[in-house]
């Protein structure tokens, strides 16, 4: 036997599974799950936005039907912090959550000028690649001194370009300009961090690394190919003296040979003479003995 229950739905309870799906600059993606499975009846639910950093409150109102209910925030600040609120329009139980938008990106191509007495700081407009920045927001520099363990907070510009002077001989410099910080310094840019050396030259980590590389190609590349000519000429020229050490004891055994005993016979310089010396040696001529000209 079975038999079929039908529970009665409780609109106190708050919504279930309350979380984020998507966060972006702008806007953010949320879910959530009805109070109870499959309800009959359109259900209004009041979504409150609170910024945590401007301290102001928006709520808006979703009527659906739906199990699963899937919602955009919009009009949110990159950067920014929210206290998100789900409940429904009887001010039932709630659920919450904190959202924290993804902030502006760094600037990029960020430079150093060394002039006499100062640097200059150089980057490209964060406008070209961020829709949301404004010109008129600026940009803000830090200054961090890896020798006295110092962070300094230099200024800010609107231009593009940003001059430091005082620097100390001897001391190592990292500088950041980021997206001006709103609201008590609570909504920034990403930084954008370049190194500055005691000998007066900003490069970019980064750029550090594939200019070495880059130098250090340029030195060992015609020093190998250098070392690889000159192994390649010396082969040619031992190779050639062999060559010709080769063909002249050739040629030398070549004099020596003697068909009637098939092989070369050699002497040395002692032997030169053994022949002349078995012959005897002419002192005179007698008078008894004629001389017999042929």
């Amino acid at each position: 036997d079975s038999v079929v229950v039908k529970m009665i739905p409780d609109n106190r309870l708050p919504p279930r599974h309350l979380h984020s799906v998507l966060t972006a600059k702008t806007f953010a993606v949320i879910k959530w799950e009805s109070p109870y499975d499959s309800p009959d009846q359109d259900m209004l639910y009041a979504v409150a936005v609170k910024d945590l950093v401007r301290k102001t409150d928006k709520i808006y109102k979703v009527k659906t039907r739906n199990s699963t209910v899937e919602y955009t925030i919009k009009k949110l600040e990159p950067g920014g912090k929210y206290h998100v609120i789900v409940q429904l329009g009887n001010m039932s139980k709630e659920s919450s959550m904190k959202i924290n938008t993804v902030p502006l990106s760094a600037p990029d191509a960020l430079k150093i000028i060394t002039e006499n007495d100062h640097i200059l700081l150089f980057w490209k407009s964060l406008a070209l690649k961020e829709s949301n920045f404004n010109e008129s927001r600026g940009y803000e520099i830090h200054m961090f001194d890896s020798l006295m363990n110092i962070t300094a907070y230099l200024g800010n510009t609107t231009e593009n370009f940003f001059k430091v002077s005082n620097l100390k001989l001897g001391h190592n410099y990292s500088f950041t300009v980021q997206a001006r910080c709103l609201y008590s310094g609570q909504m920034c840019g990403e930084p954008a961090t370049l190194l500055y050396d005691e000998l007066g030259t900003g490069e970019d980590t980064s750029a550090s690394k594939s200019g070495r590389s880059t130098d250090v190609a340029a030195i060992v590349v015609p020093i190998l190919f250098l070392l690889l000519v000159t192994l390649g000429i010396g082969f040619v020229v031992l190779y050639m003296r062999h060559r010709r050490l080769q063909n002249s004891f050739t040629a030398f055994a070549n004099s020596h040979y003697s068909s009637r005993l098939g092989s070369a016979i050699f002497s040395s310089g002692d032997d030169l003479g053994d022949e002349d010396d078995e012959a005897p040696m002419i002192t005179g001529f007698s008078d008894d003995v004629p001389m017999v000209i042929a």
